[in-house]
């Protein structure tokens, strides 16, 4: 049928938009997804949801259509996977995301990274993990206990790398940004773990997982990362099947005593740097540390 009517209903400005139902929101978006939708309504779209902003219940939507389509990812073992989505890169500190990854999967978890660039003058997960020898998979791997793999958007959804890559031309995020943080790529049981800029973003994803029932761990991050900032120690929520929990309350200011990261954010002193502390030679930065025994704890609960 197209979208043309959830376009008029959310496209009425933020005053005067209407909100789609659950079922409505899966439509939609599937329709975009499955590639049934012009350019001209994508940007539609981007911008109407951009002006109005997503409801829980929209989310939910963008979400369940996401699921019917995604290439899933399984565990092998039967381990829950510990997904960690990545799309923001570094800007003035070093990506850490493959650090969180393998402390983890050194843990016996496998672990997931999935990503893509959405802007050029980054460094992304992509850079750092080809100089730590992990190459992109061209298909949805099924992963080991203690594997770390990286899955590129594509590869688990051609549509939403669509959508993500309609920044580069409108030059403003959209719903699929904040999706990827949100949603669960595999086929069995995963902890989600997420990470909001700004602190009113945690209310509005909170409300997601709990009604997605959602296992995750929820936090701010490392200028978009959803690693822990090796600096100082944030708070972090968890979700157990969408049940609210709190596990860390977090400390204000920064830590005492600081980690020596690196001063260059180039792919190859991130992955010096991450070789050197799953080896031994520098220490774990104490909020990282914190973070890995938080997954820990959710993928157990």
């Amino acid at each position: 049928m197209g979208i043309s009517q959830y376009l008029k209903d959310i496209g009425r400005g933020k005053q005067g938009a209407r909100a789609l139902a659950r079922e409505q929101a899966a439509d939609l978006f599937g329709q975009i997804l499955d590639g049934q939708v012009s350019d001209l309504e994508v940007g539609a779209f981007c911008i109407a949801m951009r002006v109005k902003g997503e409801t829980p219940d929209e989310m939910c939507g963008f979400l369940d259509a996401t699921a019917a389509r995604v290439q899933a990812v399984r565990s092998a073992g039967g381990k829950p996977v510990v997904v960690l989505p990545s799309y923001n890169g570094a800007r003035r500190l070093p990506v850490l995301t493959p650090l969180l990854a393998g402390l983890v999967a050194r843990r016996g978890l496998p672990v997931l990274i999935h990503g893509t660039a959405t802007e050029s003058s980054r460094v992304f997960v992509r850079d750092v993990l080809h100089a730590l020898d992990v190459q992109a998979a061209e298909t949805a791997p099924v992963l080991q206990d203690g594997q770390v793999a990286f899955v590129p958007t594509e590869v688990l959804s051609p549509g939403l790398k669509r959508l993500l890559d309609a920044r580069r031309v409108i030059g403003l995020r959209n719903s699929a940004h904040s999706l990827v943080k949100l949603m669960n790529p595999c086929s069995g049981p995963a902890v989600i773990v997420s990470s909001y800029t700004h602190p009113e973003y945690a209310v509005s994803m909170g409300e997601v997982f709990q009604r997605m029932r959602s296992t995750a761990l929820l936090l701010r991050g490392t200028e978009g990362e959803v690693v822990a900032d090796a600096r100082r120690l944030p708070q972090m929520e968890g979700f157990v099947r969408g049940e609210r929990v709190t596990l860390e309350e977090g400390r204000k200011g920064t830590l005492t005593d600081l980690p020596h990261l690196p001063k260059e954010v180039d792919p190859d002193t991130t992955a010096a740097y991450i070789r050197d502390v799953l080896a031994g030679h520098k220490p774990i930065p104490e909020s990282l540390a914190l973070q890995v025994e938080h997954i820990l704890h959710l993928s157990t609960a």
